[in-house]
């Protein structure tokens, strides 16, 4: 029990547009034994949810090889969406009761990442004062900084 712990690798994600949509910005923590990994980015048009799901998928994108997973995530469409909403999807071939199903692209990026690992995907209260969790949102809110401020130039 002790090394299947050990070995997982923890992921904390957060997305951010300010305004909704607008300029948007993405976070990831990770972490695995003693090492830490912070990774973010930025996109100019964007809206807040499509910058959760970048938020895993770069995040699993940046694994080399397969893992056992923790994602933490205070984004109740990112944590509903992959555990509750998308085997559904898929069954309806990626429809949802109202048509299509939003983000379509990132859906399908994510669900195929899912499939190279173990994932165990894991809601956590947003602005609650989890360190990194907040530290996340300051990494995405960082980073549409940076995009505003190179569109200002």
């Amino acid at each position: 029990m002790k090394k299947e712990k050990e070995d997982r690798v923890i992921i904390y994600t957060d997305g951010a547009c300010d305004p909704n949509p607008g300029p948007g910005g993405w976070a990831a923590v990770l972490m695995y034994k003693d090492r830490m990994k912070e990774l973010s980015g930025c996109e100019t048009k964007t809206t807040n949810n499509r910058m959760e799901l970048i938020a895993a998928i770069e995040a699993l994108n940046s694994l080399k090889r397969p893992c056992s997973v923790t994602v933490h995530t205070d984004s109740q469409y990112l944590q509903r969406g992959i555990t509750e909403w998308m085997p559904g999807w898929k069954r309806r071939g990626w429809l949802r009761g109202r048509g299509k199903v939003k983000n379509l692209d990132l859906w399908q990026e994510l669900d195929a990442l899912t499939q190279k690992h173990d994932v165990k995907w894991q809601w956590v209260p947003g602005h609650a004062g989890h360190l990194l969790n907040e530290r996340c949102d300051e990494l995405a809110r960082e980073a549409i900084k940076q995009v505003t401020t190179s569109a200002a130039r």
